[in-house]
């Protein structure tokens, strides 16, 4: 069985009887994330608590992406639901340190996809580490590991990481649901400078997507 997916060939259906295309508009928006076939998983493998899905996005350098040109960014790489599918896709992967400037690892959970305006991603926020060059290879392995093993201990709090290679420094960010949920923020917190093996000077910064949006203009 192949772990590499492709974007599904589905089309929605069209509301040719009536051409409301209000209605229609509707259930484009809540059809979108249904289009790719579901994953399939042998009996032989360990299945994970969550499906996942890899994207892959590259910004132009100085620009601040709009909405609109950010989404069109977006490339699913992969989708995975068990060990097995992951580490297939995941040992085909360019590590990180080996990814040019100004491109980005997304991983989230099927269903979410990694913008701010997704319907899971709206209250939420992301805790932001930065990193000097050199570190970012192991500290993602260790933070994608921790989140298959369900290591953060939040139930569905967790949505996704993104990692994000800059020109004097990378980042790396764990996206929440609920940045009003301050006892979960802090352990999420906790769990990430764990994971990571950051020490207690470590720099850590939460935001929430609605301060991001503030900050991108929409087409």
């Amino acid at each position: 069985m192949s772990n590499k997916f492709e974007a599904s060939t589905c089309r929605l259906k069209t509301n040719e009887d009536n051409g409301n295309d209000e209605t229609q508009s509707k259930d484009n928006k809540k059809t979108e994330k249904n289009l790719l076939p579901s994953i399939e998983i042998s009996p032989n493998e360990h299945k994970l608590q969550y499906a996942y899905a890899l994207w892959y996005s590259r910004r132009s350098p100085g620009k601040q992406s709009s909405i609109q040109s950010y989404d069109q960014n977006l490339k699913l790489v992969g989708r995975f639901a068990s060990v097995e599918q992951f580490w297939s896709l995941y040992s085909h992967l360019v590590r990180p340190s080996e990814l040019t400037t100004s491109t980005d690892f997304h991983l989230f959970k099927v269903g979410i996809k990694p913008m701010w305006e997704d319907e899971a991603n709206q209250k939420g926020g992301k805790w932001i580490v930065r990193l000097r060059k050199g570190l970012v290879s192991r500290c993602w392995e260790n933070l994608v590991l921790a989140m298959l093993g369900e290591q953060f201990m939040v139930g569905e709090e967790i949505c996704g990481a993104v990692v994000s290679i800059r020109f004097q420094e990378d980042i790396i960010c764990v996206w929440n649901k609920t940045a009003s949920d301050y006892a979960t923020t802090a352990r999420i917190r906790d769990t990430l400078r764990r994971v990571l093996h950051l020490p207690a000077s470590a720099s850590m910064e939460y935001k929430t997507h609605n301060e991001s949006l503030k900050n991108v203009h929409r087409l």
